[in-house]
């Protein structure tokens, strides 16, 4: 289920409260908003009483104010006392830590964030890193599996940028290429993932410090994701020169029935595209002793399917292999970040879907999986596309952010074995892609807000959602005291 039906949690970049950020003219600027200590202008509230605290985007719970309880006809309402949303948040986490799951954390989080969205997000941020896991992968994955315990109400929104996710492969191809050319949407599971995979793979070319040309990749699994990295590193070795017909070559799939060959009966358009002329292979293991990848990139959501001898075989093969476990949840992941170290004696390049504890080696060294993480991709995005009124997404900027996430890696990172910037930066990050895909969508005509904002960095800024209360206390104002008087007869 995507955004519009709001399935978990997405990062707040977005301008506005919604979870469907609207298409076409974007708000005017606005100053960017001031912490809640300090003052700001009210906003006008035509809604009362009921309306107001039963509503997620107005709600502050006690954090309202006594001229806004008076105002806003809800004195009676919410208890007589009043926290500032720093307290709010402590209570919050106290509750939280009292939970026994992580199930029961999402539920509680969940939970606030139908009451009370800016507070959501004011915790979600506090710490970005400690509640990703909870909120987004792999904690999501269990809640949709008990969605019938975890569902609170459901999300609409008309003028919305659509994402669509966890359909059939043939229906999510069917959909996307049925109706992103009439709508502003994309699917994250092709290409959302296949944005982030490529970043892993740019970020991972400084380490082998070679071209993406010269890299083979041979793939587990034949489905959305994995046809969407495919094509979007076909772009990618078209952009560095390479004939889309070369490229075709580079990339190997193997899926339920095999490697994908020409020939075999029933292949989709998608799967046909990547079909190489040679003659079939059973397993996973055989074909990466007869390919020889330089990559192998997991997406079946097999368990262990990179076997210790596998990751052995890839370590003989290449000095640094790169090893892409993105299935998810992580009871799904292909190998463990320790798997793939210890079989490689720290040679492996690894990235996963879900998150994995640092490794410590023999030799001392520790090192940092870095997760793929989809989350790096579609705040960015849909907020540059947003900003400048993108009608319709095209794959290239998915190559666009790909490229960007992968020059925010720096070289410590990297020699940390990290692929991915640290989740704690990822609103800045988000940022910066925005950025990007604003200015390409004005160079390449297609943004529609005019005109052309002259410094894009502060237009953006000024659309960024920000976690901090509104003030709705309208203005008050007294006469003189000897004007109050009554005349008496």
């Amino acid at each position: 289920m995507g955004s519009v039906l709001g399935r978990g949690w997405r990062p707040a970049l977005l301008p506005g409260p919604s979870h469907c950020a609207s298409i076409g003219k974007p708000p005017a600027p606005v100053p960017p908003r001031r912490s809640q200590h300090c003052p700001m202008n009210p906003v006008p509230l035509h809604k009362r009483g009921y309306d107001v605290i039963r509503n997620p985007h107005l709600n502050k719970g006690m954090a309202f104010t006594l001229e806004e309880r008076l105002q806003l006809g809800i004195h009676g309402l919410i208890p007589p006392c009043f926290l500032s949303q720093d307290v709010q948040l402590l209570r919050v986490m106290r509750s939280y830590e009292r939970q026994q799951s992580d199930l029961d954390r999402y539920i509680i989080l969940m939970t606030l964030q139908d009451r009370n969205e800016k507070l959501f997000y004011r915790v979600l941020t506090s710490d970005v890193e400690r509640f990703m896991p909870i909120v987004y992968t792999p904690t999501v994955g269990l809640a949709c599996q008990h969605y019938g315990l975890t569902f609170r109400r459901p999300r609409y929104g008309t003028h919305c940028l659509v994402q669509f996710e966890d359909f059939a492969n043939a229906n999510a191809f069917r959909l996307l290429n049925k109706y992103r050319d009439k709508y502003c949407m994309f699917n994250d599971d092709i290409q959302g993932t296949a944005s982030v995979a490529v970043a892993g793979i740019l970020a991972a070319l400084r380490v082998t410090r070679s071209r993406l040309s010269s890299h083979v990749f041979v793939f587990q699994g034949a489905g959305e994701a994995a046809l969407g990295i495919a094509h979007l590193l076909v772009m990618a070795l078209e952009k560095e020169g390479v004939p889309a017909a070369e490229a075709t070559k580079k990339i190997w799939m193997v899926d339920s029935r095999g490697l994908i060959v020409k020939g075999r009966s029933h292949l989709s358009p998608e799967k046909e595209t990547f079909a190489q002329d040679h003659a079939e292979m059973g397993s996973l293991e055989e074909v990466v002793q007869q390919v020889k990848p330089t990559t192998i990139i997991g997406v079946a959501a097999v368990a262990g399917a990179f076997t210790e001898q596998l990751l052995r075989d890839m370590a003989s093969f290449h000095e640094r292999p790169i090893i892409f476990a993105l299935s998810n949840p992580t009871s799904r992941a292909e190998c463990t970040a320790e798997q793939c170290y210890r079989a490689t004696q720290g040679r492996g390049i690894f990235a996963s879907g879900s998150p994995f504890e640092h490794v410590t080696l023999e030799d001392g060294r520790t090192l940092m999986p870095g997760q793929g993480n989809n989350a790096y991709v579609f705040p960015g995005l849909a907020l540059g596309v947003i900003a400048g009124g993108v009608r319709h997404i095209p794959d290239e900027l998915f190559l666009l952010t790909a490229e960007q996430i992968a020059q925010e890696v720096s070289e410590q990172h990297l020699s940390q074995g990290r692929l991915y910037p640290p989740l704690s930066s990822i609103r800045d990050v988000s940022l910066r892609i925005a950025i990007k895909v604003l200015d390409y969508a004005y160079k390449h005509n297609l943004a529609t807000y005019y005109p052309e904002p002259l410094d894009k960095e502060v237009f953006v800024r000024s659309l960024v959602y920000t976690p901090d209360y509104d003030s709705f206390s309208l203005d008050n104002y007294t006469w003189p005291r000897e004007a109050m008087s009554v005349q008496m007869v």
